[in-house]
Order: C-alpha cells, then structure tokens, then sequence
C-alpha cells in the first residue's frame, strides 16, 4: 500500500514538474518577448555584429524583454551561427521563436535612397550610399574607375548623366557594384523608346540631353523657364554657336559662389568653358532634376539665341533675338549689379 502511495506521490510530483517545464519551455518559444505594448522598431545587423552584440543591443534598446529566453531559442535554432547582416523590422508582441525565425532568414526590409541637388561625385556617393552598408568611398571609387565604367558606355567624365533624381529601394547588404547595377536599370528604364526618340529629334543622346539639362537647370530656379532656356541652347548647338553658358564657366573655376562673370573668366582654358570651346561640355555640370530633363526633350520652340538674368534679382530672365537687343538687357542688368556693389 505504502509502495502504491509512493507511486501516486511520485506520478503526481512528475507530473507538475512535466506540466511546470512544458509550460516554462512553450514560454520561451511562444511566449511575447519582442516589445510588448511598443511601435515596431527597425534592427540593422552590421556585418561585423556577433550574436553576442546584437542580443546585447536588443536588451540595452529594450527590444527584448528576455535576454535570456531569446539566447535559448537562438541557440536551438542554431541563429548564432548563421547571422545575416541587414535591416529588419521587428513587431510589437512577436515571440522569440517569430523573431529568429525572421532574423535567421535574412528577411530585411528595403531602405530608401534619395539623391537629388547634386553637383559632385563626392556629393552622390555620401548621398547614394545613406541608409545602405556601402561606404561613400567605395561607391566613388566606380564614379572615377574607367574601366568598370567602360562596361556601362560611360566614363568618369559623363557618368553623372547615368543617376534620375529620385528615390529608391534597396537593401541595406547591397554593395557598390550592385547599387551601381541598379542605378544602370532605372537609366535603362528612363531612356525608354518614346524618351530616346525625342532626343534623336534633337539630334542628342541620351548623355547630352543629360549635360544640356544640368546647364539648363544651373541657370535658373523658375520651372517654367527652363524649356525657354533649352530651346536658346538648342537655337545655339543648330546655329553651331558657342553656347555661352555661365555655369560652365562657374564649374570649369570651381567657384560657384561667383554671382558676376567678368571677360577673364571666359578665358579659362577648359573643356567645361563655353565661351572657348563649341558644343557641349564633357558632361554635365550638375546631377539635372528630371524636371530638366523633361525641359530639354520638350523644350520650347522659339527664335531666341540670347539671354540675361533680369535687373530686378527675380531669377527670371530677359531672352532677345538680337545682339543689340541683348546688350541692352545686359547693361539693366550690369548696372543693378554695380548698384548693389556686386563685382565678382
């Protein structure tokens, strides 16, 4: 009888422990570990983070309520061996089985690049690579690589004509040459049949509506004046007139704070300067708005080969047939320059 209590005793006493450790181990697989009661929080995996250090950041930022709980299940799964970097988004009341599961398999969410306001190279690799784990330096290392450019009929001169202003997915892991490939694409995809078809009524690639439009754009700030100012030019280029282009003459001194361009400027030796050299420079000027792009393909059709910025400091601009028309624009607006002191 007493053999028969003890059994009882004991079935009873495994049966808490089995119910006690079934329910502790349900917990730590089921159980809510990832902010409770919280916003979503984005993760970013560096590529030199260990397991160690991302647990210790998901339990320092209190993503984790758990630390504990989530090494076991990380470790039954096996995630401290098969870490992968990139951005991920973690949910309010996931379990710690949901959130390896998502971090084991690589299940990141993409990332926003934006570029646009560019003049430089430098300036768009600092500005391309935010957000992602490419480091500014690698990306302009492509931008200046003849021979990688030389893949895509570009070099470092033009290339800048191959990035559309906008902004786009990618993921975080992404390297320079992939980010590279992927700006290719959206060129691919911006020069379409009925794009590029345009340009050849122009009598332009691509790359030079490209370089047309960033002077176009460094010209003025007034959208509707831009398809004026590309006819002007395209009025020029069909007369093979030298373009004349201030902002050529800004970038090729590497001084874009000049607000007066004085006749020793236009000397510069420089295959940028369109007051010495035909045509259209090297490549653009500028990183040119998809709005002055559109300008140059659907520019305006007029007679107009001169133009001067008005004399009341609007940004718009006085546009002439004639010479002597123009130098009279040009003097209204010498003077007020002279009125307000500016000589350089």
């Amino acid at each position: 009888m007493k053999k028969r209590k003890r059994f009882v005793l004991f079935m009873v006493i495994f049966s808490v422990l089995l119910t006690s450790f079934s329910f502790y181990f349900y917990q730590l697989f089921y159980g809510v570990n990832i902010l409770p009661e919280e916003q979503p929080r984005m993760v970013l995996i560096d590529r030199d983070d260990t397991f160690d250090s991302l647990r210790n950041f998901l339990y320092e930022e209190q993503i984790i309520e758990d630390a504990l709980s989530f090494s076991f299940v990380a470790k039954i799964l096996k995630y401290p061996d098969l870490i992968k970097p990139g951005m991920y988004l973690l949910e309010p009341g996931m379990t710690n089985l949901e959130a390896v599961r998502k971090l084991r398999s690589g299940d990141q969410i993409p990332v926003d690049v934006t570029f646009n306001n560019v003049r430089f190279k430098t300036d768009l690799a600092e500005k391309i690579t935010t957000g992602t784990g490419v480091q500014p330096q690698e990306f302009e290392a492509l931008l200046n690589d003849d021979d990688f450019l030389s893949k895509y009929d570009f070099n470092s001169d033009n290339v800048m004509a191959m990035f559309i202003p906008n902004t786009y997915e990618v993921y975080w892991t992404i390297s320079a040459e992939a980010l590279f490939e992927r700006m290719n694409k959206e060129y691919v995809n911006f020069w379409n049949d009925s794009r590029t078809r345009q340009a050849e009524l122009l009598g332009l690639t691509p790359v030079q509506v490209s370089t047309l439009a960033s002077i176009v754009q460094d010209e003025s700030i007034i959208a509707e004046e831009k398809p004026v100012i590309a006819g002007l030019y395209i009025n020029r280029l069909n007369r093979n007139m030298l373009l004349q282009a201030d902002p050529t003459v800004k970038y090729a001194l590497g001084d874009f704070a000049i607000q007066r361009i004085l006749t020793a400027d236009t000397r510069i030796d420089s295959p940028y300067n369109t007051y010495r050299y035909r045509g259209l420079p090297p490549g653009p000027i500028n990183l040119p708005s998809i709005s002055s792009l559109n300008a140059v393909l659907n520019y305006e059709n007029h007679s107009y080969i001169y133009m001067c910025a008005k004399e009341d400091f609007s940004g718009y601009h006085r546009f002439a047939e004639t010479l002597v028309e123009h130098n009279r624009n040009a003097r209204l607006f010498q003077q007020a320059l002279n009125n307000r002191k500016i000589y350089r």
